[in-house]
């Protein structure tokens, strides 16, 4: 019950039958090759990889976690032979540019892969979960000479990558980021100042880390607008800086805090970067978070000076993504151990049975269990669908198609975020609920998916900033008129399905988004005390539009209408009720 098995059926299920994933990606020129086929084929060698290598290190992930010693962190047994297999199968790659080391598969083969490495081992995961972010910013924003650097080295995952915002006075707020970044003579940068909640900052998984640091310029305005981007690596080639510019790529070092020779291109030197201690976490023990101490360490501007949050965002709008999916795959592992479970105790005897039964034959047991099994599988198409709009708004040959996907992509992401991570904590807690005393005794499994889903409602953004995200600068700048058109066509999809109770849902949500706008433009405080609410809501629009799709592919057997029948009688209501929530609080604020 604790061995994850990636449910490749069902992920099938709903990139071929109910999105018709390769049919969407086939009018993008750049994917002519990633027909159903090959993504069948992905799919089972994912599962191997998955199930095989990552899924059996969590247990120990989590009992043994990372270990600090003097600035050192070493990762959990087997942790770094599973990243070196990863990266050297190409796992890290999928979606990267061909001339860059990657694939070019599509976005939605890599939201499958991290779903389903995060349901298996979400310490592990952490480790790559960012190089994603890390690429498209290098590739968008940095030098010639960086790119040549450091570009292929996190394309394929060879080297593992940080984002390093936080630090202790300044949380969300990056505003008050102090960090220091001095001009240096050759070019460089020398950094200082101290980053906390660093995922990954220190490690032995790989031979060098790029850090992407946010820090201040010495003639820098104050607040966001000052801050700016800077590459600083673990270990950098030519360090006395008589060179000007970045390294060129070198051969990696082996670790350590000495400078290493390289034959007779010079010497590998570690930068003053140094990890002070590792948080100790409610859950994610195998993942390091650390606190990182830059001493002057050498660095490169990437992108303009005072635009680095233009750069790093890049990074963190791919992170929302990937930790939205970390939700769906965290709740999915979740509900398979409790589903297992259900399938095998027996306890007393459900309404209408003549002898003790299986406690799946409860009424309460059913609820917990189908309720969850709705939000996955609505998740699920929503977060692959978002993968594939993604890959529509930068390939696709129409320029009107482009400009759609990326509508979607703006005003879903921080949806899926916040709401598919509240639903991996709460609906995570509920499977714990199904196994009684058992779900909270260490052995089943089922209560570190609860402790380490919780981080993912804080990071990345917290699910509050997200909410501000979506209705004060996404919905609001534009008076509603962007997220009603896109609930408009989602309505008109369902109504054509014949589904009359979840497209006069998203019509009432239409409407109840232009009445808001009209009093938020009276109010400009009115937003921010029904940000959540309103989050809450679009996000059981959009899945009412997502169990549409599902209905109209489904076979008509259990598996499908068992949680088809909860997200009408359990899920769907809750829309009505936030817009009831969000009436008293226009009434209250009038």
């Amino acid at each position: 019950m604790n061995h994850y098995r990636m449910p490749t059926e069902d992920i099938g299920f709903v990139l071929f039958d109910v999105l018709q994933a390769p049919a969407q990606l086939a009018a993008l020129p750049a994917f002519g090759e990633a027909d159903e086929p090959l993504m069948r084929q992905l799919l089972d060698e994912m599962a191997k990889f998955i199930d095989g290598e990552i899924a059996p290190l969590n247990r120990t992930g989590d009992e043994v976690g990372a270990q600090w010693k003097d600035g050192a962190v070493t990762m959990p047994p087997g942790f770094r032979d599973a990243y070196q297999a990863f990266w050297q199968a190409g796992w890290p790659a999928l979606s990267a540019a061909a001339e860059d080391g990657g694939q070019g598969l599509p976005a939605v083969i890599e939201a499958v892969l991290y779903e389903n490495l995060s349901a298996a081992n979400h310490g592990w995961t952490m480790a790559p979960g960012l190089l994603h972010g890390a690429y498209e910013c290098i590739r968008h924003h940095a030098s010639d000479e960086l790119k040549a650097a450091y570009l292929e080295k996190v394309a394929t995952g060879e080297w593992l990558a940080t984002m390093c915002l936080t630090e202790p006075h300044a949380g969300s707020d990056l505003g008050l980021c102090s960090t220091k970044a001095q001009p240096q003579a050759d070019g460089s940068y020398a950094l200082s100042g101290t980053k906390i909640f660093i995922s990954g900052g220190e490690h032995d998984l790989t031979d060098n880390i790029v850090h992407l640091v946010l820090a201040r310029l010495p003639d820098a305005p104050p607040g966001p607008k000052g801050l700016s981007l800077f590459l600083v690596p673990k270990f950098y080639a030519d360090g006395d800086g008589r060179r000007a510019g970045p390294p060129q790529a070198r051969p990696a070092p082996s670790g350590g805090s000495e400078p290493h020779e390289v034959g007779s291109v010079g010497a590998w030197e570690r930068s003053a970067v140094f990890c002070e201690r590792i948080e100790e976490k409610m859950g994610l023990h195998g993942s390091p978070t650390c606190v990182m101490r830059f001493d002057a360490a050498r660095g490169w501007l990437v992108g303009e000076p005072g635009k680095g949050l233009n750069a790093m965002f890049v990074m963190m709008n791919a992170a929302r993504l990937h930790v939205a999916l970390q939700g769906v795959g965290l709740l999915g592992a979740a509900w398979r151990k409790a589903d297992a479970y259900a399938a095998e105790r027996k306890q007393m005897r459900a309404p209408g049975a003549s002898q003790t039964s299986l406690i799946s034959e409860h009424p309460a047991v059913q609820r917990l269990l189908q309720t969850q099994r709705a939000w996955i599988d609505g998740a699920r198409v929503l977060a692959y669908q978002t993968a594939v709009e993604l890959d529509i708004a930068r390939h696709h040959p129409d320029a009107a198609r482009r400009q759609r996907a990326e509508r979607w992509c703006a005003l879903t992401t921080p949806v899926l975020k916040a709401a598919f991570t509240h639903q991996a904590f709460h609906g995570g807690s509920d499977c714990l609920q199904v196994f009684g005393g058992h779900g909270y005794v260490r052995e089943w499994g089922v209560e570190q998916h609860v402790r380490d889903a919780r981080v993912a409602m804080i990071y990345e953004g917290t699910n509050e900033i997200q909410a501000i995200d979506l209705l004060v600068r996404k919905v609001l700048a534009d008076g509603g008129a962007g997220l009603n058109a896109l609930l408009a066509e989602l309505e008109a999809d369902t109504r054509s399905a014949g589904n009359a109770p979840a497209a006069d849902a998203l019509h009432a949500l239409q409407q109840a988004t232009t009445a808001l706008a009209a009093r938020c433009a009276q109010d400009a405080t009115l937003a921010y005390h029904m940000a959540d609410d309103y989050l809450r809501a679009v996000a059981v629009g959009l899945l009412a539009w997502a169990w549409t799709r599902i209905a109209a592919n489904a076979p008509a057997e259990p598996r499908w209408q068992a949680p088809a029948r909860a997200f009408r009688a359990w899920v769907l209501p809750e829309l009505a009720m936030r817009l009831g929530i969000l009436e008293g609080l226009a009434a209250a604020q009038g």
